[in-house]
């Protein structure tokens, strides 16, 4: 039995007292010791609180978390910006040397991010993501001053050591506030951000880039310095924008404390208990199959994602033979449609539960879009690949992540499984910043041929194999086949087994 600090938010009684009793008590479940609020109150008064509840705990988490991606995805995608502004010419690189300035990022990012959600459960969020925004503005800054490809080097590998906490420590967050059904659609309007900063940062390099030759520096050094002085400040407004878990956040009331906690138990959810760290939950994330399948599907499209982000700006520049500033702004429209796909599959999944055709269906929209770039003869059509590309990577990485976290329950082996999914993801940006050469322009076929492979076999197939895996798992437990695993186990206890509950039926 795990011993926490408190049980439930409101609770006056000290953990132990609350543990004895629930042991004293086999038939009482931990959720019980939640007191209700609104005891007395009828269904319908009782959900028209529940609505203000979710609309405010929206206000309050959503916006400010977007603008935390939005720079941190702004900040990592942006030397695809600079590159077009003079960056190789500027520091004599080679195009070999300037992916690998990209491949050190993801190397430095993906090792730490399976570790960053401890360290967000035992800091707070409200300390541990602005300590690692104000680092990798520092970062940033320092990319605008260096001199050469080493300097350039060192500070890619320190912005991925970084920002390596913010995404999957988001994802574990969000996953504490919401039931599962409500998951999805929020999951999707927070990495919208990313559509928007690949959007927003055309837009803003273009800006930037003007200010070529002020105090010596060149334009490109300029987009690091800008954005990195902005992340600082968003990083040092976060200590009093980022609230931490429902049981500490200071913004709700005590009753609305237990508002939000009654509710996770209701659908199934113990994310927002206090739980000593304890190296089981690590061995129950690596031992459980759904962790490699999860992983599979999310390089299926993270790998896409990031050799998209990464190019866009070369590839449409060598599509439509414009200036750099033109490419910059052409650049604008794929993420916007991105953005606005993104979202609405977030809805039909939260409301179908159906996450996984959701996946299959949009990969093959995809997989669609760069076949056209890897066939089509005419700039038009190739232009048009690009934006159904970015319709179909974008919706797949917060759908997965959303379909992960609700087939995962349990404080930390939550926040080890996400963290394993999304750093094994990210490892493979990697792959994608190495597959677009200046050799193979203006066709880029290894690079196009390499991200339909992704699309193909680790999205499309990926989901596939899930989603048929979650149907036989969900009929042995609907039949009985599971209910072994719970005999003579008391009810406080078998809520502890998390997903491994008979009772957990997966989302498909």
């Amino acid at each position: 039995m795990e011993k926490s600090q408190t049980i439930g938010a409101g609770n006056d009684r000290p953990a132990s007292e609350l543990e004895k009793d629930i042991e004293s008590k086999p038939t009482t479940t931990r959720a019980e010791y939640i007191d209700d609020p609104d005891d007395g109150l009828s269904e319908e008064e009782r959900a028209k609180i529940d609505r203000k509840l979710l609309w405010r705990l929206d206000l309050m988490l959503i916006p400010w978390l977007c603008l935390l991606y939005l720079a941190s995805f702004l900040d990592r995608t942006n030397i695809g910006n600079a590159k077009l502004d003079g960056l190789e010419k500027d520091l004599h690189m080679s195009g070999q040397q300037y992916n690998l300035t990209l491949t050190i990022f993801f190397i430095s990012y993906s090792v730490f991010e399976p570790l960053t959600n401890v360290l967000l459960k035992k800091l707070r969020p409200s300390v541990f993501l602005p300590i690692i925004m104000f680092l990798w503005g520092i970062c940033m800054i320092t990319m605008g001053l260096v001199h050469n490809f080493s300097g350039l080097m060192a500070a890619r590998w320190f912005l991925g050591l970084t920002e390596a906490g913010l995404f999957p420590g988001i994802g574990y967050y969000l996953s504490c506030w919401y039931k599962r059904s409500e998951f999805g659609v929020r999951m999707a309007i927070f990495f919208s951000a990313a559509a928007l900063a690949g959007s927003f940062g055309g837009l803003l390099a273009a800006a930037i880039g003007e200010m070529d030759g002020i105090g010596g520096k060149p334009g490109w050094a300029w987009i690091f310095i800008i954005e990195g002085l902005a992340t600082i400040v968003i990083g040092a407004l976060s200590f009093w924008m980022v609230h931490d878990f429902p049981d500490e956040a200071k913004f709700l009331s005590d009753a609305d404390k237990k508002r939000v906690l009654r509710r996770l138990a209701a659908d199934k959810q113990s994310s927002a208990e206090h739980e000593e760290f304890k190296m089981a939950y690590f061995w129950a994330s690596v031992k459980d199959w759904k962790t490699y399948t999860g992983a599979m599907i999310y390089m299926g499209a993270d790998m896409p994602l990031y050799a998209f982000s990464l190019f866009t700006p070369t590839i449409i520049e060598e599509l439509v033979r414009y200036s750099s500033i033109k490419a910059q702004l052409l650049s604008v429209p794929p993420y916007a449609a991105a953005a606005i796909v993104t979202i609405s599959i977030g809805l039909i999944a939260d409301r179908t539960r159906q996450r996984g055709l959701c996946n299959i269906c949009i990969s093959i929209v995809g997989i669609v879009g760069f076949a056209m770039l890897l066939g089509a003869e005419t700039a038009g059509t190739r232009y048009a690949g690009v934006f159904l590309g970015a319709m179909g990577i974008y919706p797949c990485i917060s759908n997965t992540i959303a379909w992960a976290s609700n087939n995962t329950e349990g404080v930390y082996k939550r926040g080890v499984t996400i963290g394993m999914i999304i750093g094994w993801g990210n490892l493979n940006g990697v792959v994608s910043s190495n597959i677009y050469r200046n050799q193979d322009s203006p066709r880029f076929y290894p690079g196009h041929g390499v991200v339909m492979g992704y699309l193909v076999v680790f999205l499309f197939g990926g989901s596939i194999l899930q989603e048929i895996l979650l149907r036989i798992e969900n009929r042995k437990r609907r039949r009985g086949d599971r209910d072994h695993w719970i005999e003579g186990l008391a009810p406080h206890e078998i809520e502890l087994l998390g997903d491994k509950r008979p009772d957990f039926i997966y989302t498909l």
